[in-house]
């Protein structure tokens, strides 16, 4: 495929990404679980929780089209791309969940998106190794986030879990893929930068 193709396709899917509404491949986990009742502070509580879960599938989106847009190993990029589809699913599933709890999306993703595009442009540039390292710590964090959210949801939210859990498993799969594929290892600067700035985004898309 010709470079201005792929960027004809990574512009489609920018817009499908932030505008249009997601979906997925594969059936929400969450869809052969029964509803609890929740009180609304409890709703709202877990739909801000996973309004930020769904800005984070919406920055990896950006982050994985970024990066197959400039990886240079054909197999690297097919693997970025079939991570991307599972990415996918997640903001598929967040969504429905945010609406089911009564909830909203974040009013900044195009801010996040267009930010996290740079970021994986700007990896896949360094070269496919420090470009899958980048992917392998991002899923390494997002995994330790999605536990973090797992201890703090009401117990008796079993969809809001079923969801989480399978992201947690998908991204765990997604790291894995990329040391496979021969990711370098970032210095700890660099890993507490990239904590630092989803530190940043949670917060900031926790009320916004």
């Amino acid at each position: 495929m010709h470079a201005l193709d792929r960027l004809i396709i990574a512009f489609d899917r920018a817009l499908r990404t932030v505008v249009a509404p997601a979906r997925a491949h594969r059936p929400s986990p969450a869809c052969d679980v029964p509803d609890a009742p929740l009180t609304p502070a409890e709703k709202r509580y877990t739909g801000r929780l996973m309004r930020i879960n769904h800005t984070g599938e919406i920055c990896a989106q950006a982050l994985y089209q970024g990066q197959a847009l400039t990886a240079r190993v054909p197999a690297n990029r097919a693997a970025l791309e079939s991570a991307a589809r599972e990415e996918e699913d997640h903001l598929a599933w967040c969504e429905a969940r945010i609406q089911e709890l009564g909830g909203r999306v974040s009013w900044l993703n195009p801010f996040w998106y267009a930010g996290s595009l740079a970021l994986g442009v700007l990896a896949g540039v360094a070269g496919d190794r420090w470009n899958l390292a980048f992917l392998k710590e991002t899923e390494r964090q997002v995994e330790a986030h999605l536990a973090g959210h797992l201890g703090r949801i009401p117990g008796q939210d079993a969809r809001t879990r079923a969801i989480l859990a399978r992201m947690k498993t998908d991204e765990a799969g997604h790291a894995a893929l990329a040391a496979q594929l021969g990711a370098a290892e970032f210095p700890a600067p660099v890993k507490w930068a990239m904590a630092w700035s989803s530190r940043l985004m949670t917060r900031t898309v926790y009320w916004v």
